[in-house]
């Protein structure tokens, strides 16, 4: 019996130890066939070359007087904005745009009627390819100003004295200032872009051709059309619709992110045309303050400056009709909501 007892003993030792060696085998054989097998390609990141943002505000103002000893009158202000980037980089090419919108309209109970207080489309692309000089570039700008529609100047209506002026009153005293293609700024520039710092650019473009629009006849004497017409008095009477211009155009754009709650941009824009070698410089300068102060609340101080002397803006004679040059400025400053959208690389 004990020998029997043995014999199964060292048997089943036998059986194990065979099945302890086909498994190792088998372990062996499979960490060669992993070691021998092919890696799978993991697949790269898609590059994206576009920085997207949109960044959109709509400022509400009221202001409401009963009894008011000091007087005054209600008054209602809507305003909104766009300001849209698309920019694109790769290699040693770039090319930035941007578009601005912007729109408001003013009720005062002084006057039954809507008026418009902001207006405003503008639009840029600068191209731009490096060349062997550091922070230089070969450029192209192109830009594109103009409004969405009629701006007026109203004028005191002329009543019996007895009764307030009505509506139709306040509209038949209006003398328009400007509209859509009423003035048109179009200019394509060609020269060197010089970027020294992220945040700084300065463009010089030697050879700029450019287009004056004024569609509305009545606004042509008003922004330096050519007189095509007089009358018997020698007073023009007809002037072309559009101008065409030959010049150099400076540009220089600065931008400061202090985080993402606080931005300031700003440009600096002179052109100089070569066809009117005797007339100064247009100058444009515009700036904007952009202050987020809760998530979806922000205040926005912006200005535009401009000195164009070809346009009438002044009245020397008190006549009522601009008869001279000057500088225009504009300066707005809202609170109101915000929302941005943005795609960065």
């Amino acid at each position: 019996m004990k020998k029997a007892f043995t014999f199964i003993a060292i048997a089943l030792a036998g059986t194990f130890a065979a099945y302890a060696q086909d498994a190792q085998s088998a372990a062996a054989e499979a960490a060669a066939a992993l070691s021998q097998a092919e890696e799978v390609p993991v697949a790269a990141p898609k590059p994206t070359y576009w920085t997207n943002t949109i960044q959109t505000n709509i400022n509400f103002g009221q202001t409401y007087l009963s009894q008011w000893a000091a007087g005054g009158y209600n008054t209602i202000t809507l305003a909104g904005n766009i300001d849209a980037s698309a920019n694109y980089a790769k290699d040693k090419m770039i090319w930035n745009n941007r578009l601005q919108l912007d729109y408001g309209t003013l009720y005062s109970a002084d006057k039954p009627i809507y008026q418009k207080n902001k207006d405003r489309i503008y639009f840029e692309s600068k191209w731009g390819f490096e060349t062997p000089i550091r922070h230089l570039s070969y450029s192209a700008n192109f830009d594109f100003k103009t409004q969405f529609g009629d701006n007026f100047k109203y004028g005191t209506p002329s009543t019996d004295g007895e009764t307030e002026p009505t509506k139709e009153d306040w509209l038949n005293a209006r003398t328009i200032q400007s509209g859509l293609f009423s003035p048109a700024y179009i200019n394509l520039g060609l020269g060197l872009l010089w970027t020294p710092k992220p945040w700084f650019s300065l463009n010089v473009a030697p050879l700029t051709g450019g287009v004056v629009i004024v569609s509305n006849e009545t606004l042509r004497d008003k922004y330096g059309m050519e007189v095509t017409a007089t009358g018997t008095d020698g007073k023009a009477t007809a002037w072309k619709p559009a101008r065409f211009e030959f010049g150099a155009q400076v540009k220089a754009d600065a931008s400061w992110v202090i985080n993402d709650n606080f931005t300031y941009t700003t440009q600096l824009a002179l052109f100089y045309n070569y066809l009117t070698p005797k007339v100064e410089p247009r100058v444009t300068w515009d700036n904007k303050v952009f202050w987020k102060l809760a998530k979806y609340f922000a205040l926005t101080v912006s200005t535009n400056m401009i000195y164009d002397p070809l346009v009438k803006v002044k009245d020397t004679d008190a006549d009522g009709t601009p008869d001279a040059k000057g500088v225009q400025f504009k300066e707005f400053l809202e609170f109101g909501f915000t929302y941005t959208i943005s795609h960065k690389r």
